[in-house]
């Protein structure tokens, strides 16, 4: 073969080289993402990202974004064809694993903590006091890390456990305008729900740190043909998010003056008529993301061990059947 057949062969390689790989960049870019956040400061990094345009400067093209009032409705949502992303809390991401067999996995964490037992202080001054028969209690519905928190509670203290039949089920925002026309003397609520009725003039009585060290509040998951077919998404998606949590943990004032405009965008469309006018009631405010904000520790590093207790307890729980090994349901290499 003569040189210039060689020299040839060698542009003609480089060409393809340099085809394939401007291809699976606009693979990458172009593919349309539909993601899935929950209405709370725990999704603090997606709504950061996109609020500074950071998902776009990766290339990613979000063509869907939807926010949920619960971890539970999101998880729903992700039986759906158009979801493949989700900021989602651990306990939901493991049910919907689990027991509804959508095929996903956790790639990222997002934060620990995120919590609280909030109280009427005229009526409960101790978590004992829960065992009293005119003390009524509030909680998200059964699946939701809120009840699992509130059950977690209830172990420590070796409360009787028949104080499950008289918790009331009602979302975060219902909780605390329930307790606030004194219809509920306790609530065990997600934040930034719980910080907002201790704005009010409740009392933050227990913490998650202080229940369940380590807990893992919320992670990133993608569904597993988007780590097949576009590994590079996720990659850039673990990359924004690391960004976020760090800037995050930066400027937490701007992070919480972003926070409330970006929750008062999605309210709108989050919540139904009827709820509308009850949330408008509530109001959002930096002071209290701020506070919020700083009970959370946000970080896209995730302990499987803590995963694994979680599991666990989910089991002794009745939430799932079976146990199974945390690494089935992690992917954790886009961390690295």
């Amino acid at each position: 073969m003569s040189k210039t057949m060689k020299t040839m062969i060698i542009f003609l390689m480089i060409e393809l080289f340099i085809h394939i790989a401007i291809s699976g960049w606009a693979q990458s870019s172009d593919f349309p993402i539909g993601m899935a956040v929950e209405f709370t400061d725990h999704a603090a990094c997606a709504y950061i990202s996109r609020d500074k345009g950071w998902f776009k400067e990766e290339g990613l093209k979000i063509a869907a974004y939807e926010s949920y009032v619960t971890g539970t409705a999101l998880a729903a949502a992700l039986a759906r064809g158009d979801i493949q992303v989700a900021y989602i809390c651990l306990v939901p991401a493991i049910n919907v694993y689990a027991n509804a067999r959508v095929p996903i996995k956790i790639v990222a964490g997002t934060h620990k903590y995120g919590f609280g037992l909030v109280v009427n202080p005229n009526k409960v001054k101790t978590v004992n006091d829960f065992e009293k028969p005119d003390i009524n209690i509030g909680c998200v519905q059964i699946g939701t890390p809120s009840d699992l928190f509130m059950r977690k509670t209830i172990d420590k203290y070796h409360l009787d456990r028949s104080i499950f039949n008289k918790v009331q089920r009602m979302n975060p925002p219902q909780q605390l305008f329930a307790m606030k026309m004194g219809k509920l003397d306790a609530s065990f609520l997600p934040e930034h729900w719980a910080t907002m009725a201790e704005e009010s003039g409740f009392k933050m009585l227990k913490i998650s740190q202080d229940i369940w060290p380590e807990m893992q509040g919320s992670v990133l998951i993608v569904k597993e043909n988007l780590i097949r077919n576009n590994p590079e998404i996720v990659r850039k998606l673990v990359k924004v998010s690391r960004r976020a949590t760090d800037w995050i943990k930066e400027y937490p004032e701007e992070a919480a003056r972003i926070m409330v405009r970006q929750l008062q965008v999605m309210g709108e469309r989050v919540f139904p008529i009827e709820l509308i006018k009850v949330i408008s009631k509530l109001e959002i405010t930096p002071k209290v993301l701020l506070s919020s904000m700083k009970r959370l520790e946000y970080s896209v590093d995730i302990d499987s061990n803590e995963v694994q207790k979680t599991i666990n307890y989910m089991v002794e729980q009745d939430y799932i059947k079976n146990s199974f090994r945390a690494e089935n349901i992690l992917d954790l290499r886009f961390i690295k």
